[in-house]
This record gives C-alpha cells, sequence and structure tokens, in this order.
C-alpha cells in the first residue's frame, strides 16, 4: 500500500500518502523498506513511510531528466507559473488538512502551522507570478555584432530540506525552481516526511507533467546522499546544519561538480539597546527564541541587552517567558510544542546541563516539562560569558543565553563573534544605531524593532559558515538559472 488512513484532532480523518512520489505516482520503494515517523507530542509512532534507497533515487533522477529533456521544455513560462498558482489553490484549499499533518508530524502548534501553510501557498504563488518575467537583456558591443544574455534552466535540482518547516521549505524549493524551468527531486526529511507527501498528491491535479516534481522520504545518509552525489543531477540545494552542508559541497565537487546551494546554521544576536522600547523589544524577543520551539535556523539564540536595562529586561522577560503556554499541539492557545525527536530532546537538555555546570544562572525553565513527550520548558540563562558552549554553539531549541555591554562598539563585536552569519537584530529608538549597527553586523539579514519576520519577496541567507546563496525574493531565481551569452556577427569577415 502507497497510503493509509489517518485522523487529527483538527482535520478528523484523511488519506495520508506514505509512498514515493515518483512520476506523478506514488509508488513503493525498490527494496520495500519502510520507517515509521513519531508523533513528538506522545512518542508513539504515526505510520510507517515507503523509504528511498539509492536506486529509488536513480529512478526518480531518471524521470526528472526525462521530463527535463522532454515535453516540459516545451511549456510556456506563462503555464509554468499557471501550474504553479493552480498548487498554491489546492494547498490553500486543503490547508486544515496540511496544517494538521504539520502539528501531527512535527509537533508545531495548530496556529502556527496554519500560519506556516499561508506562507507556502504565498510563496508559491510569488513565484509563480515571477515564471514570465525571467528576462535576458541585450548588451552593445558596436553596430556589427548582436550580443543577448538568455538566462536558462540548469536542469534536474536535487533538493533536501529539513524537519523544521517541513512545509514551508517544499514551497521554498520548489516554488524558484519551477518557474526557472527545472525539475526537481526532493527528499524531505525522515522525521517529518508527512506533510510534503500530502502536497504532493496534489501535484498531478495542478496540471505538472509526470516527473517534473518527485517527493521521496528516506534517510540523509542513503537517499540525501544519494542526490548530493549523483552524476546526473545538476544542481543540489540543501538546507540544515552546517555540518551537514559540508558533506553536501564535498559530494558535489566530487562527482560532477553540481551547483550548490546552501542555508545553514546560525547564532543569531538580538541586540537590545537602553533607549529600546522595553515592551516591545521583549514581545520580540520572546518571539525571537521561542518560536517554532527554538528549532529555527535564525533563532535569536543570543541575547545582548545594554547595562542600563540589564536587570529590568531580564525581570520582564522571565515574567513574559512563563507565559508562553507548552503543550498539546492541537490546543487553539499553544504556543510551543514538543521538540521534533528523542534524539533533538536529549541534545536540548545537554545543552542546559552544560550551562548549568558552566555557572549561568537559570532564570526560568531548564527542565523537562510533563513526563511524555519531547516537551522542554522556555529556559533563559543569565550571566553567560562568551566562552560557554551554550552562547557559542547552535541549540536549536527554546534555549536562549544573556549578557550584558556598555558601548554600540562592544555590541558590534560580540554580535560578529561566531562563525555564523544567518541573521541578527537590532532594538533600539535611535535611527542612526540602527543603521549604524545594522550595517555592522555580519550577517544576511538584520532586523529592527522586530524578529523572524521574513517574507516570500525577501531573500534569506547567511553571511560566513550559515550558508551560500539566497533563498526567497528575486535573488533565488539565481540559485535556479544558468546564463548564456549569445554573440552574432552581423558585419563581413574580420580577417578577409
Amino acid at each position: 500500500m502507497t497510503s493509509t488512513q489517518l485522523e487529527t484532532p483538527a482535520a478528523g480523518k484523511y488519506t495520508q500518502p506514505t509512498g514515493l512520489f515518483i512520476n506523478n505516482e506514488f509508488v513503493k520503494g525498490v527494496d520495500g523498506k519502510q520507517f515509521e515517523t513519531i508523533n513528538p507530542s506522545t512518542e508513539k509512532p504515526i505510520c510507517s513511510v515507503h523509504e528511498a534507497t539509492e536506486k529509488d533515487v536513480d529512478i526518480a533522477v531518471a524521470a526528472a531528466r526525462k521530463a527535463f529533456e522532454g515535453n516540459w521544455r516545451q511549456v510556456t513560462p506563462g503555464d509554468r507559473g499557471k501550474a504553479l498558482m493552480k498548487l498554491a489553490d489546492l494547498l490553500e484549499r486543503d490547508m486544515h488538512i496540511v496544517a494538521a499533518i504539520e502539528s501531527l508530524d512535527n509537533g508545531k502548534s495548530i496556529t502556527m502551522a496554519t500560519a506556516d501553510v499561508g506562507y507556502a501557498v504565498g510563496c508559491l504563488r510569488y513565484y509563480g507570478g515571477w515564471a514570465d518575467k525571467i528576462e535576458g537583456k541585450i548588451i552593445d558591443t558596436g553596430t556589427d555584432t548582436l550580443n543577448y544574455l538568455k538566462k536558462e534552466p540548469i536542469g534536474v535540482c536535487g533538493q533536501i530540506i529539513p524537519w523544521n518547516f517541513p512545509l514551508l521549505m517544499w514551497s521554498w524549493k520548489i516554488g524558484p525552481a519551477i518557474a526557472c524551468g527545472n525539475v526537481v527531486v526532493l527528499k524531505t526529511a525522515e522525521q517529518t516526511p508527512l506533510s510534503g507527501l500530502y502536497a504532493a498528491s496534489l501535484v498531478k491535479e495542478a496540471g505538472f507533467p509526470p516527473g517534473v516534481i518527485n517527493i521521496i522520504s528516506g534517510f540523509g545518509k542513503v537517499a540525501g546522499a544519494a542526490i548530493a552525489s549523483h552524476m546526473d543531477v545538476d544542481k543540489v540545494a540543501f538546507t540544515g546544519s552546517t555540518i551537514v552542508g559540508r558533506t553536501i559541497m564535498k559530494a558535489a565537487a566530487g562527482s560532477n561538480l553540481k551547483k550548490v546551494t546552501l542555508e545553514l546554521g546560525g547564532k543569531s544576536p538580538n541586540i537590545v539597546f537602553d533607549d529600546a522600547d522595553i515592551d516591545n523589544a521583549i514581545s520580540w524577543v520572546n518571539f525571537g527564541i521561542f518560536y517554532n520551539h527554538g528549532q529555527c535556523c535564525c533563532a535569536g539564540s543570543r541575547i545582548y541587552v545594554q547595562e542600563g536595562i540589564y536587570d529590568k529586561f531580564i525581570q520582564r522577560f522571565r515574567e513574559r517567558a512563563s507565559k508562553n503556554v507548552v503543550g498539546d499541539p492541537f490546543a487553539q492557545d499553544t504556543f510551543q510544542g514538543p521538540q521534533v525527536s528523542q534524539v533533538q530532546f536529549d541534545r536540548i537538555m545537554g545543552y542546559i546541563d552544560a550551562g548549568k555546570k558552566a555557572g549561568a544562572k537559570v532564570e526560568t525553565g531548564g527542565e523537562r516539562k510533563g513526563n511524555v513527550g519531547y516537551f522542554i520548558e522556555p529556559t533563559i540563562f543569565s550571566n553567560v560569558t562568551e566562552d560557554m558552549k551554550i552562547m557559542q554553539e547552535e541549540i536549536f531549541g527554546p534555549v536562549c543565553s544573556i549578557a550584558k555591554f556598555k558601548t554600540k562598539e562592544e555590541a558590534i563585536r560580540v554580535g560578529n563573534s561566531t562563525t555564523y552569519g544567518l541573521a541578527a537584530a537590532v532594538h533600539t529608538t535611535n535611527l542612526n544605531t540602527a543603521i549604524e549597527v545594522s550595517n555592522a553586523l555580519r550577517a544576511g539579514t538584520v532586523w529592527v524593532n522586530t524578529y523572524n519576520t521574513l517574507h516570500h519577496q525577501l531573500p534569506f541567507g547567511g553571511y560566513k559558515e550559515s550558508g551560500i546563496g539566497r533563498e526567497l525574493g528575486e535573488s533565488a531565481l539565481d540559485n535556479y538559472t544558468q546564463q548564456k551569452t549569445v554573440s552574432i556577427r552581423l558585419g563581413g569577415a574580420l580577417f578577409g
């Protein structure tokens, strides 16, 4: 079987695809392997899905190649855009089902999951609008030559997405790739395969030809590695940890030197100056770290507060964090659900233990919540020094570290004292300070008096070890096109 019947508290019963989506059909894996996906709220299996091995990756890539070299190349940019728009419409139609799947499989609150689906719909529509606006240009070098630049699709794109925003990352990857005329083989995260497989069931209905969009489930070390090293994959896009990103780059270089884009980890500074609107700052700092249970690559986990308001900030932030409702993802008032897996839970608790042993002060949290499910209390450490593990390493959980600073120059120095550079934030009512500090921080995105306010029109990506290339906005189109120069001689022979 390649589907099963499931039920969620929010959407009731529905049919969950469990097969590999290849050539517009759900199929079993060649080796017949399956693996369980776990409900992080109950620690119990939800269902089993088919596991892709190297053999299945070969089949999916062959299907994608056939589509790219066949009818898909003849589809007009306008029709590509219409198909993406239709896919967005279908996803919006089934929003309540898909959001419930995200809450079930990932553990995020139903309100956050519903918002994620809405953002995914917006992203697909945005790139549907771009499909017929990818243009070249003429370059005038003289009257005897006609030169033009043409942007062409790269070809077969392997895409590997993470578990923290399963459907949102699905749309971030597929939208620009398809808009530019590519074909894709996308691997979902093994922890959260269900929403991506459900979305795949809408691809055929949206009007995409067989082989254009292929969605497979499998493990990173097998299926992910096969995509990254495949000789017939022209480009690989990966979102995940910096450690795995290095492995992807090595595999790409060691195979056919395929194009690579990477959106990797972060340890983002959230800087609060004395003159900040403290209520507004605390609201955004809280959202910046505890949104999505802290499982966010751009989480504002390093909080630097100017010494004049440090004590007041700590007290108010502690009070605000204690109001975050942690519990059942399907409860309407839940802000924070469980961490995604036992592995992630253990990792986060290990960092909390390390912070305690290093001498940092636990202002609130620091413990498991309840006895069932991977729930962790929102945790705030104060009196944290730069050399502490919790200040230097990405935790990827509801844990933040707070330190004080004196001057603007010190804030910039500590803000940049990391190997990452994905995001940062500045909270101040002084426009000069906002601009000066934003310009000085080495990060791909800097928010001012806000946090985590991403938008599909705004490019997103990192400096330093936080990645290569940009997701979203017009910039993402550059990741999925290659430029051709055509030079036509209009004059006579040059050399007789």
